[in-house]
């Protein structure tokens, strides 16, 4: 009898597993279901190249959709599910559906976190994660607007670098000290700041929105200060939070994602699960984490298909992201929590240099700034032994 693997979520991270799992020899039958409208598409152009009209739509689909047909995956596009059942081994759609598995791989992602606060519901105020929030946000950006963007992190930067070039005003509001407080040395939030103030991005740090004020649409921006910023348009850029809500009800272990082991099972040994919406243990960092990342969603996927195919394997990577704002390229290589000491090598006037990050004179990560071939080597060199070439004398 031909088993049915369900994989719920047509992101990065379903549709690599579905990939990998006719790629190794799944005969069975692959049935995807995503939320969206869409096939699956690459979401980090979404803030850059698409936001700034250089992509279209066509151009972010991971596959050409009559890939999907050709490899026997069963595509389902607009297609939540709202339940699992265990017991009965079927996932319940939202339209009434019900589809058994034999198998199951969560690839559930994460979705905006959202502000609870007077205001952040009236039209105008917009999250940035889907092509959805993003062409209603392109449609706003067709006039001059005043922008003022939540959060100062990645996704707030490269909104404020886009906005920018296409000659929105914007303004930031960061309630931390710095831009990208949590994921970098205050070395390179200076030069972040540097390069977007340069561009006429005004920046407000220690400030917290406390509502959004408007007659039927997005007019200021209250802080708790009681401060009063005129804007047309928010973004809130204020972070992420995994969807876990479907493993939760049915009984998964779930801690800021959905718990699974190295081979990517759940607990349940029939449910797996890829992507920004897990938490794994890492042998290399020594506790559980979660990532948020194009190359977790792939590699993980392909974790998980090699599972479910019956291999064992034991998925620990190097995590690296990137960030492109204005012609500057931020690369990541590692996880530079818990650093005690960092070494910059070049010149941030030069616009091209790279901080490592050390904890114990160990390296954990390394920031490139339009430097490529140190985070190559940092990926590398993460991924062996310690290796002092990173690191030249002085």
């Amino acid at each position: 009898m031909s088993k049915t693997c369900v994989i719920v979520g047509a992101g990065q991270a379903g549709a690599q597993g579905a990939h990998s799992l006719r790629q190794g020899g799944y005969e069975g039958d692959i049935v995807m279901l995503g939320a969206e409208a869409h096939p699956p598409y690459q979401r980090p152009p979404l803030s850059k190249k698409y936001l700034s009209g250089e992509f279209e739509a066509e151009r972010l689909w991971l596959r050409p959709v009559e890939f999907y047909e050709t490899n026997r995956i069963d595509l389902k596009v607009g297609c939540a599910v709202s339940s699992i059942d265990r017991e009965g081994a079927r996932v319940v759609c939202a339209n009434g559906s019900e589809i058994g598995y034999d198998t199951l791989l969560l690839a559930t992602g994460t979705r905006p976190r959202a502000l609870s606060l007077p205001g952040f519901d009236l039209p105008g105020v917009l999250p940035l994660r889907t092509l959805a929030d993003v062409d209603a946000l392109r449609a706003l950006m067709e006039v001059p607007r005043r922008i003022v963007i939540v959060g100062g992190g990645y996704i707030g930067l490269e909104v404020a670098a886009v906005a920018r070039g296409l000659g929105h005003e914007v303004m930031v509001l960061e309630s931390q000290a710095r831009v990208l407080n949590r994921v970098v040395a205050p070395e390179l939030s200076d030069f972040f700041s540097t390069l977007h103030t340069s561009r006429g991005v005004v920046l407000r740090f220690g400030v917290s929105a406390a509502a959004v004020e408007g007659d039927g649409e997005a007019e200021a921006v209250r802080l708790t200060s009681g401060e009063r910023i005129e804007c047309d348009l928010v973004l809130v850029a204020v972070g992420a939070v995994p969807n876990t809500e479907l493993a939760q009800a049915a009984g998964l272990a779930v801690e800021d994602g959905i718990s699974v082991d190295a081979s990517c099972r759940t607990s349940d040994p029939a449910i797996y699960a890829a992507g920004d919406c897990t938490r794994f243990p890492s042998a290399r960092y020594g506790r559980s984490i979660r990532l948020e990342s194009v190359q977790n969603a792939i590699d993980q996927a392909k974790a998980a298909a090699s599972a479910i195919l019956g291999q064992e394997p034991t998925y620990d990577p190097v995590p690296w992201f990137w960030s492109d704002q204005y012609e500057i390229k931020l690369q990541i290589a590692g996880l530079s929590q818990m650093y005690d000491e960092t070494k910059r090598i070049g010149d941030p006037a030069d616009g091209s240099f790279y901080i490592a990050y050390l904890r114990d004179d160990r390296l954990l990560a390394v920031d490139s700034v339009s430097h490529p071939r140190s985070h190559m080597m940092a990926r590398r060199s993460l991924g062996e032994a310690w290796r002092e070439d990173l690191l030249p004398a002085g």
